[in-house]
C-alpha cells in the first residue's frame, strides 16, 4: 500500500462520521430528502415504484461539489 491509498481511506472515513452527525443531529429536519417535485411515485393496488431523480440530481451535485473541493485541498 502506498500513502496515498491511505489518505482517500482517512477521507471517506472522515466524510462517512460527518454524514453520520448531520443525520444524528439534523435527521428529523431532513424528511424532505426523498419527497421532492420531480421524484416519481406510482402506487397501483399492491405495487409501488419509487424513482427519486430530483434526489438524486441534488445528492450528485452536492457530492460533485464536495469532491471538487477536496481534490483543490489536496
Amino acid at each position: 500500500m502506498n500513502p496515498e491509498t491511505g489518505r482517500i481511506i482517512l477521507l471517506i472515513g472522515i466524510m462517512i462520521v460527518l454524514a453520520g452527525l448531520v443525520i444524528m443531529f439534523f435527521g428529523n429536519k431532513l424528511s424532505w430528502i426523498g419527497n421532492l417535485p420531480g421524484d416519481i411515485r406510482i402506487e397501483r393496488g399492491n405495487t409501488r415504484f419509487y424513482f427519486p431523480i430530483t434526489t438524486m440530481i441534488l445528492v450528485s451535485i452536492g457530492l460533485t461539489i464536495i469532491i471538487r473541493l477536496f481534490q483543490r485541498i489536496f
